[in-house]
Parts: C-alpha cells; structure tokens; sequence
C-alpha cells in the first residue's frame, strides 16, 4: 500500500490534490484507522482506464525522492547564508534603497 507522499512523487502531482481526489472517491483509496492508503495495482488500473497510448506502464520509483534534492538544497544555503547562519548582503537590483531614503 502506498502512501500519499510515495504516490505523489511516482505520479507527479501534488499531495493536496490527492487529498482532495481522494475525499471525491476521484481515486481508488482505501481509508485505514484515518489514514489514506493506495493499492498500486488499482492505482494502475485506474490510470490504464484513462486510455493512455504510450504503450508503457507508469512505473513506480523506488528510489528515495528527497535524497536527490539534499546536494541541491545545500549548494542553495551556502550561497544564501554566512557560516554563522545569517542571510549574504545583496544590493537590490532596482537601487530601491535610495529611493526608499535608506543611506
């Protein structure tokens, strides 16, 4: 059984609209103790309903998602942030500091 995060990441989509699919019975769901769950059979069934011509099966990916974007999100911080966490200076690109009367 999938969850909403690994079937969103395998069909793209963001999880609120899986939520809100699968509060219309948009999407085959199975609800256990609260929780909403996804058989990945009926899932590809589901989506094999819609006619799909490609010929080729969504494949489901395993790998773990978030790992890819850790390098990613690392190289972001060190060019935003100082060693000791504070935000870089940037002069503002459209001089708004001295028309704001800053000096």
């Amino acid at each position: 059984m999938l969850t909403i995060k690994e079937l969103s990441a395998w069909l793209h989509i963001k999880p609120s609209t899986l939520y809100l699919w699968a509060s219309q019975n948009k999407i085959p769901c199975c609800r256990i103790h609260g929780l909403i769950r996804f058989d990945p059979d009926a899932i590809q069934a589901w989506l094999n309903s819609f006619g799909v011509t490609s010929g080729k099966p969504l494949s489901l990916n395993t790998r773990h998602v978030g790992r890819d974007l850790d390098p990613l999100i690392e190289a972001a911080k060190r060019a935003v942030y100082t060693p000791h966490g504070e935000t870089r200076p940037t002069a503002s690109p459209h001089g708004k500091e001295s028309n704001d009367g800053a000096r």
